[in-house]
């Protein structure tokens, strides 16, 4: 073994789907995070999560990545993988990478350590840093570099970087993972114009090779990435559907767009 993490492309999506939550319920002291919530992602779509604050958009992404137990409900990667029997290490093996809205990259580090650290499994810094890297080890982090857009900064420390270039950094350290479903939390809060869209190309540009889940705010961003929506409100689907549509909704309107 090089310590390199391998895709398990052992996940059925023989259905099309590679996600499935089915009432789904969470409490917390009595309150309700997530009420009898279903939810459908197909194998390498990009989805929007959209919703006011305490919808209950962190609390699905806890339950996916096995963070937080559901009171009630099935949650499945594939139709293979209870999600609920599994611990936060073995969803991550399995193939779901998350990046949380704050980036946390090495600071100290290069871009290419970095990376480098993300494609070990080892927990030890100084052990995966003296590690040898194979030949097709170093082929994908350099087409990582080039996907993110970082290629340029290979030698540089992340602590020098932009805000969203240690964005990308974070999703490209989730990359070399090669995982099935990336989950991704508000990735252009803070950045500048220009870097949202370059954030919006890169995403649009790994869907279809991942199954994406965004979570974001900024609207003007979903409409340049987003397909398809949902929207989230008092833990359940509101609406769900192509972004035209649910941003006429009524219901949309009154709880989370306005007037």
């Amino acid at each position: 073994m090089t310590g390199v993490h391998i895709k398990d492309d052992s996940i059925d999506t023989t259905h099309g789907c590679i996600l499935y939550l089915e009432e789904v319920t969470v409490s917390f002291d009595g309150f309700k995070a997530l009420n009898d919530l279903n939810l459908y992602i197909d194998d390498g779509e990009l989805r929007c999560i959209i919703g006011p604050n305490g919808a209950g958009k962190t609390t699905m992404m806890d339950v996916i990545t096995g963070k937080t137990r559901p009171d009630y409900g099935t949650v499945f990667f594939g139709q293979n993988h209870d999600l609920t029997k599994m611990t936060e290490y073995e969803i991550s093996h399995a193939g779901i990478g998350r990046k949380f809205q704050k980036p946390t990259v090495f600071l100290n580090h290069t871009v290419f350590e970095n990376l480098e650290l993300a494609l070990h499994t080892q927990k030890d810094v100084w052990q995966s840093l003296t590690q040898s890297l194979t030949g097709e080890q170093r082929d994908i982090i350099d087409e990582d570099m080039e996907t993110i857009g970082l290629k340029e900064q290979k030698y540089l420390r992340a602590g020098l970087l932009s805000h969203g270039q240690k964005q990308w950094l974070e999703i490209g350290m989730l990359l070399v993972q090669d995982p099935r479903l990336l989950l991704i939390d508000e990735p252009v809060a803070g950045m500048t114009h220009q870097e949202t869209e370059h954030t919006a190309e890169l995403l649009k540009s790994l869907a279809g090779k991942h199954s994406i889940v965004v979570v974001e705010h900024e609207m003007d961003f979903i409409r340049s990435i987003a397909n398809r929506v949902t929207v989230l409100h008092e833990g359940h689907v509101l609406a769900d559907g192509k972004m035209e549509d649910v941003q006429n909704d009524p219901k949309v309107i009154e709880v989370y767009l306005g007037s």
